[in-house]
């Protein structure tokens, strides 16, 4: 039986930033991601980076130190704040489906 796996780039972004409240350098965020979502969300070393750079130019993350390629992030307040407002959101979608019911069955 196939895993389901959550691909979004939402969902990557959540989990990337909810693994940067402890500071981390990409490859353990994307180990850090794997163990949070049971490898459910499947994130490409390109991905990752261009996500990071994404975040650190809209200030939601700081590069704390740089030895040599490793690169290692934090998570800022205002990533905090896109945090939380995503998670308020998920909360928000997942009343709705509870609110509305499963209709039954699949299509």
């Amino acid at each position: 039986m196939a895993r389901e796996k959550f691909q979004t780039l939402t969902e990557q972004m959540f989990y990337i930033l909810l693994s940067l409240r402890e500071e981390l350098c990409g490859a353990d965020v994307m180990a850090r991601v794997a163990e949070l979502t049971g490898n459910r969300v499947m994130i490409g070393p390109g991905t990752l980076y261009n996500l990071l750079e994404s975040f650190l130019n809209a200030e939601m993350i700081e590069e704390t130190t740089v030895e040599g390629r490793r690169r290692s992030y934090r998570l800022t307040a205002a990533g905090e704040q896109a945090l939380l407002a995503e998670a308020n959101r998920m909360e928000t979608l997942l009343a709705d489906y509870r609110r509305h019911g499963t209709g039954g069955g699949r299509a």
